[in-house]
């Protein structure tokens, strides 16, 4: 099988009913509608784990060159992160905030072209590049479930609700997904991007729109991180920088679109 895509659509569709089902659990007397987003998002995930394989097998390089590669595997990695925090923290609803997310970032890659390059410009043919943006997306996957956490965390403290978990876990949450994701964003998004933009372009900075945004996501994460450890932030200011820091990472992405620079092909 040569195709991807109609394993992409099982996996936008099962991530917009994973939502639905989310949403219908709040305030339901039995769990079954969360068991059963549950699972329709693992079904989701299968599926769209079969999609990036099968594209990385027929093109030869992993699915990370244009924007419909990129923005498709960002939303895996959301869900997998997702997944992974799950096995250690249980954070109940925490899937209602997250798969609304997965959802949008899949759509948004669905509005790109689909077609399958096995032949890349030889900027991309280094595997500094796949090391660059491997690290990168899985980082920002981790963010993008911080930010659902942090904002549970401001509705969970402005109104007591019960099928929210306690801010002490949503806290937790947030947290853990940043301690995670900042040192692969770290190490992949500037420390990997620099040795392949050197490799490159013979300079590992540019002040490309997308490096300069990269290293703004980077401050705000560190911020957070300093603030919380030196300082002992927690509660709403740490949840809002968390929010802020998913916010300008989502501007970093997108940016390329309708600002110019060396990224204007992811």
């Amino acid at each position: 099988m040569e195709n991807d895509v109609p394993f992409f659509w099982v996996a936008l569709f099962a991530y917009l009913g994973a939502t639905l089902l989310y949403a219908l659990d709040v305030g339901a007397p039995k769990r079954w509608f969360g068991r059963l987003a549950f699972v329709t998002l693992l079904v989701g995930f299968c599926s769209h784990s079969v999609a990036l394989v099968i594209r990385t097998v027929v093109t030869g390089h992993p699915p990370f060159t244009g924007m419909y590669e990129y923005a498709s595997s960002l939303a895996w990695a959301i869900v997998l992160f997702y997944f992974l925090l799950q096995l250690r923290h249980k954070a109940g609803n925490l899937g209602l905030f997250v798969s609304p997310i997965a959802f949008v970032v899949i759509v948004v890659a669905s509005l790109f072209p689909k077609e399958m390059e096995s032949q890349l410009v030889p900027a991309l043919q280094s595997y500094w590049l796949q090391i660059h943006v491997t690290l990168a997306v899985i980082g920002e996957g981790a963010f993008a479930v911080a930010c659902a956490g942090a904002v549970m965390y401001l509705l969970k403290s402005a109104r007591d609700t019960k099928w929210l978990p306690s801010l002490e876990t949503l806290d937790s949450v947030t947290y853990r997904a940043i301690l995670v994701g900042y040192p692969l964003f770290t190490l992949g998004a500037l420390f990997a991007g620099a040795i392949w933009a050197w490799k490159a372009w013979g300079r590992p900075w540019g002040w490309d729109p997308k490096e300069v945004g990269s290293l703004v996501v980077w401050l705000i994460y560190s911020a957070y991180l300093h603030a919380r450890v030196t300082q002992g932030w927690r509660g709403k200011r740490a949840a809002v920088l968390a929010i802020i820091g998913f916010c300008a990472a989502v501007f970093t992405f997108i940016s390329n679109l309708f600002i110019g620079g060396l990224h204007s092909y992811v």
